[in-house]
């Protein structure tokens, strides 16, 4: 079997939060869903899986960080273009997120950030290796 990241998040609004996934596009798959749990497929071995409050607290043996005024971690998405980018957090914000900075630019990688409604952050870049600095 092929390794798989499996990215864990609590969630308030299941429907909402899915539908926010999607937007940046994601795809569920409805074999590993139901009323508790979503699983959004980013890639053929990235999985991000929306659990409810309820849900994610029978895996964790911690309280639920609050993740609207704390970060509990930064999740990347690398694209194939600084369009693809664009593109992705412009349908994310449309589809009720925020966000919290503005564009990053590296040279070699430029960088947006969003939050979802449960205050999850991800960097959605996209770099080019050609522009890496050697030295």
């Amino acid at each position: 079997m092929a390794k798989q990241v499996f990215i864990n998040l609590a969630v308030k609004d299941l429907q909402k939060s899915m539908s926010f996934y999607s937007a940046l596009g994601f795809t569920n798959n409805p074999q590993f869903s139901d009323d508790t749990g979503k699983c959004m497929v980013w890639s053929e071995n990235i999985f991000v899986m929306l659990l409810t409050h309820e849900k994610f607290s029978t895996f964790a043996t911690k309280p639920i960080a609050d993740t609207k005024n704390n970060v509990a971690g930064l999740f990347s998405l690398s694209l194939d273009s600084i369009d693809d980018v664009n593109n992705t957090m412009e349908n994310g914000l449309k589809a009720g997120g925020t966000e919290p900075s503005e564009l990053k630019d590296y040279g070699f990688m430029q960088q947006r950030t969003i939050e979802d409604f449960d205050g999850h952050t991800w960097e959605i870049f996209y770099m080019d290796m050609s522009k890496i600095p050697t030295e």
